[in-house]
Order: C-alpha cells, then structure tokens, then sequence
C-alpha cells in the first residue's frame, strides 16, 4: 500500500466514523434521571434511543391500592413543578365518579390556584431555556417570582413544592385575607418583572439563533399525541380548558396562544404568551370571585373541618372512614382531563364499587414528549437537541408512572 493509498483510507475512515455519546442518566443537559444514547457525526445527531424507567414507582398499581384521597400526594410527584394542577385533575376525577356537584366559589378558587400552578410551571420552563443557551442572569432574578407563588400556596395548605391541595368536594379552606394580599402583591408586580424577562431574551440575537432550531410539524405532534403548548407551537390551537371546559373555565376570557413553525423559539414565545393569558384569568376569577361555600355538602366524602372531628363524634367516625377508605364507591368507568402545566393531563378510572380503582391510568404529556424526542432531533446539532429538550420541558416525574 502506498503512502497516498494509506491517506485516502484513512480520510475515508475519518468521514464514515461516528461517535456513540451517552447523556444521562445524571447529566445536567437531562433536566431528570432519563438517559439518551445517541450516535453523532461530529456534532450531528445521526440517531438516538431514549431510555426511561430509572425512577420508576409504580404509581399506578399503588393507586389501585389506596383509598382515594391517599391517591392525591401520589399525584404531586408527577409533574413537581404544577403539582396543584396534578391535585385537582384527580380530584375532579373521582367527583364525576362519585356525581359530586363543587360550589362556584371552590370551583373559581381551583382555576386561581391552577393558573397559579401554569406560571410556575411556565417560569422554570422558559428560564431555563436560557440557561441551556448560555444566559443564566434571567433564571436567577424570575425564580424569585416562582417563589412568591409558592407564598400564596403556604398560606392556601401549608406546602409549597408537594402541596397535596384541595379537596374532592372542593378545597380544604377557603382563601385567608393574607392569601389574597399576597395574590394582589403578585398580580401588581409580577407583570413588570417577566417583561424585564422577555425583553432579555425574546429578541436577543444570539438566543433567536440558538433557538429557531428543531421545527416541529403539526402532522408529526398529532401522531405522536401532542397536547399542551407543544401542540399550540405547532399552531394547533388545543386546550383542554376550551374544548372540554371545567371548574367553570367556560366563564373567562382567554386566548391561546399558537406559534407557526413548532420550533424551540415558538415553544417559548407560547409559554410566554400563556403566562399573560394565565394573569388574565386569576384577575377575573378574583373580580368575579361568587360568595357562597368552598366544599360541596358530601360528608361522605368529603373531610370534615379538624374541629369538628376533635368534638364531634359523627365527624370522628366520617374521618376516620374517609381516610381509610372504608367506604365503597359507586361502579363506574370515567377519564378526566385537565389543561396542566405541560399538556393534557388525563386520568382515567375504574370502580368495581370497592374502596380503592379497580384500574387507574395515569395520561402524562411528558411521557409522550420523550417518546419523539429522539426523532425530532435527527440531522440536529447536539447542542440545539439539548435547548430543545429544554423547550418541551419534559419532567422526569411524568415518565415513569
């Protein structure tokens, strides 16, 4: 072999040669305990495999094994960052299992505390998009904002990460005056704050750059199950709060926000939108907030006041049923819905008429998102792949259910 026939084979080794790359399952690119094995050209993808299952709990099959309120912590620890969201999806669930009717003023305190929940969620999502893009100033100065949310739900149920919030029936108690000053507080500052947010990033160069990457089609989100602000990205204009209203969204006035081509920038630009629209509501439902009581008369099912159950003998023996799911459901076959923070969030359920779901399934967006995210980054830069992971905001709790 000559010396110009050893160069040519080796030049052509050199271009053929691909690199198997392995991101997570505890990288900081992930945003969660998940992995991708992906093999790269350079610094092309040329094709992936994605892994779940690294924390698995089995929530499902231990669902079917709780009573039903013991069921609602379950939820927090699936999508962590919007939990409320979570709280109430499974409790409006087992009310229209149960033909529970909940009081306006339960159902508009819900939608304050779940639009609530949106901003949060929204606010990790899009702060760290600019974190993956090199911008770290915007995360560090908006979470404070996330934080005064937090606040309000302290003042609502005592928690603020897990908060096991509500009631089925309604909510455990009603909105105290320091709630509503903090939720005031927000509503008057907050707007201003996220607008020195936007105008960060929204038409900074360099981020438009790193983000107008990774277009989806709404062809390919509807395939694949998209929901939520993914979807609307696309410019499929689905919410699940329009088009199967519940807790009385049907009487607020709201946009959707949708994007145009799919892709990271308009993921972002839709979150962002969907924050304004989300202050919308909460300013409504505050304005509009009916009189009248927070639970719906269900003592069955509904967990009396602590008071009564220290003093009350009949409000002893309703907790303690309650709680220990002593008392039988009626038979039935059910799916609820909700708009969360990252798509629908669905829940269907199953009653043979015992104490607990004969069968519970548990619809996470996130969990679908995964399933494309290989996909969508074929024939990608690796870095664009991680801003785009970032921009599907997908949460390592949803996935393994």
């Amino acid at each position: 072999m000559s010396k110009q026939e050893h160069i040519t084979l080796s030049s052509d080794s050199i271009e053929k040669q691909t690199i198997t790359l392995n991101i997570g399952p505890t990288h900081p690119a992930t945003h969660g305990v998940f992995q991708n094995i992906v093999e790269i050209d350079g610094e092309r993808i040329v094709s992936g495999d994605s892994t779940i299952g690294y924390i698995h709990r089995a929530f499902e099959k231990i669902a079917e094994h709780r009573p039903f309120y013991q069921v609602t912590p379950l939820t927090d620890r699936l999508n962590y960052c919007s939990s409320p969201i979570n709280n109430m999806g499974w409790h409006m669930t087992v009310e229209k299992l149960l033909g529970v009717q909940v009081p306006k003023r339960a159902q508009y305190l819900r939608v304050i505390i779940m639009e609530l929940a949106r901003i949060a969620d929204h606010i990790v999502c899009n702060s760290v998009i600019g974190v993956d893009t090199g911008a770290l100033t915007g995360f560090t100065y908006v979470i404070q904002w996330r934080e005064k949310i937090y606040e309000i739900w302290e003042e609502v149920c005592g928690a603020r990460l897990t908060t096991n919030i509500g009631r089925v029936g309604g909510m455990e108690r009603d909105f105290n005056d320091i709630a509503f000053k903090k939720l005031e507080t927000f509503l008057k500052d907050f707007p201003k704050g996220w607008t020195e947010f936007e105008n960060l990033l929204t038409r900074n160069r360099i981020f438009m750059d790193r983000t107008r990457t990774v277009p989806t089609t709404p062809e390919f989100a509807l395939q694949y199950g998209f929901t939520g602000p993914n979807l609307r990205a696309t410019g499929v204009d689905y919410d699940v709060r329009v088009m199967s209203p519940y807790s009385s969204y049907e009487d607020f006035d709201f946009n959707i926000p949708v994007g145009t081509k799919g892709d990271t920038y308009d993921r972002f630009q839709v979150r962002n939108q969907e924050i304004r629209e989300s202050l919308k509501i909460i300013r409504q439902a505050l304005d509009k907030l009916p009189a009248g009581p927070y639970h719906a008369d269900a003592p069955q099912f509904y967990l009396p006041p602590k008071e009564e159950v220290y003093n009350n003998m009949e409000a002893l023996i309703y907790h303690f049923k309650i709680v220990m799911g002593e008392i039988d459901a009626p038979k039935g076959e059910v799916y609820h819905s909700v708009e969360g923070g990252n798509g629908e969030l669905g829940f269907y359920l199953i009653s043979d008429g015992g104490r607990a779901a004969y069968r519970l399934h548990f619809r996470r967006p996130c969990f679908i998102y995964y399933q494309a995210f290989t996909e969508m980054v074929k024939g990608c830069l690796l870095s664009d792949a991680i801003v785009a992971m970032s921009s599907l905001n997908i949460i390592a709790g949803e996935l393994d259910a």
